[in-house]
């Protein structure tokens, strides 16, 4: 659970800088992401788009760890 807590964490802190950028790439705009407006600033909290990029990575890795000769 902490795993979890803390991989949020750390993508919230890469994602809020970028999310003008990512904006463009649909990062945020999945169901499972909140975006409110907290005194005149978006705050946006991107849970589906984390679990879908932490899944992408894995995919990633595990055909890496498939492919790689020296490993």
């Amino acid at each position: 659970m902490i795993r979890w807590v803390a991989a949020i964490f750390i993508a919230l802190f890469v994602f809020y800088p970028l999310l003008p950028f990512l904006d463009k790439l649909r990062v945020g705009r999945l169901p499972a992401d909140i975006r409110f407006r907290l005194r005149g600033v978006v705050m946006c909290l991107p849970f589906g788009s984390t679990v879908v990029w932490s899944f992408i990575a894995f995919l990633i890795a595990e055909i890496v760890s498939y492919t790689c000769v020296f490993c």
